[in-house]
């Protein structure tokens, strides 16, 4: 797919509707089936190695995004400027273009406005951004967005200003959270603040750390998480079962926590399988070991691409 010139197709489709909200929700949501349907047909033909899918099913999210953010910032009433110091950054799956089928997407939303009106109608736009992707039309729904890793999580504010974001991953993140910014990048909206973004990320990721304490806590996280998704199906739960995907993830973010300062090329944004191959090349695990887990990972993504499309409920 061309996605600059497909965006360019949605963006002329939605203009072509203006103060029709309902008829532009269903034109995005056309859209998207359309081109998941596109890529299911290559995929089935055996035409998509699983990265290309992953990357481009996480293209047509950001297209997706990137429409409903300008149209969404439209409808805010009274709103401040023309063109919103608002961007959206992407975490989990659609940070790390790791996308499925069935994804949902890992929101965070960060503004940096000193206009005293910016906090209520950035607001008002990231609660607009929430309903235009969740609401349930004729044509369907068009992603389940989670809002749950913004600094403070579900009790935190919708919206946080870029310097309240920084001061919150230096002084405040628990360990986890900054595991998280290991996949998460700017998917749009404000391209400075994109930039701004990624350099506290990278400021985060690269921070000095004691490697055996580290080591505790991310094994008490997993051992968390483990315990909060109990699987009495007697099937094997891909993403969540001692072996499966989260246990290949969490020993990446472990390389690239303990190991970044002194190794910053395992900073960059390149999926899991990518970072085995980085870590396996620094020496920091034994090659032949991140080879065999990328393999497996890969596959136990394909699979849970196979078993997201039968509507299974563990994969």
């Amino acid at each position: 797919p061309d996605w600059p010139a497909l965006a360019a197709q949605l963006a002329a489709t939605l203009e072509a509707i203006p103060g029709d909200v309902e008829a532009q929700m269903d034109a995005l949501r056309r859209f998207k089936h359309a081109q998941a349907l596109h890529l299911l047909a290559q995929d089935v033909a055996g035409r998509l190695t699983l990265e290309a899918l992953s990357d481009h099913l996480s293209y047509l999210a950001d297209t997706v995004l990137a429409a409903t953010l300008a149209r969404a910032w439209a409808g805010v009433r009274n709103r401040h400027c023309e063109t919103p110091r608002f961007a959206v950054i992407g975490y989990g799956k659609l940070g790390g273009k790791e996308l499925g089928y069935a994804s949902d997407l890992d929101l965070v939303f960060l503004y940096d406005d000193p206009d005293e009106r910016a906090q209520e109608n950035y607001a008002r736009l990231a609660q607009r951004i929430n309903t235009w992707l969740g609401t349930a039309t004729a044509t369907g729904v068009l992603y389940e967005a989670d809002l749950r890793l913004r600094p403070d999580g579900a009790s935190g504010l919708l919206v946080s200003s870029l310097d309240a974001f920084a001061d919150y991953q230096r002084h405040h993140a628990w360990v986890w959270e900054h595991q998280a910014l290991s996949r998460a990048r700017f998917v749009c909206g404000d391209a400075a603040i994109g930039a701004a973004f990624e350099a506290i990320r990278r400021e985060m990721l690269c921070a000095p750390r004691d490697a055996a304490k580290l080591r505790d806590e991310v094994l008490a996280m997993r051992d968390k998480m483990r315990a909060g998704h109990p699987n009495p199906s007697g099937l094997f739960d891909l993403k969540h079962d001692a072996g499966g995907l989260v246990d290949v993830e969490f020993a990446v973010q472990y390389l690239v926590l303990a190991h970044c300062r002194v190794h910053p090329e395992l900073a960059d944004n390149v999926g899991n399988i990518a970072l085995l191959g980085r870590a396996g090349a620094a020496g920091l695990v034994d090659s032949r070991i991140a080879s065999a887990a990328a393999s497996a990972y890969r596959e136990l993504r394909r699979r849970q691409h196979e078993i997201k499309l039968a509507g299974a409920e563990f994969a």
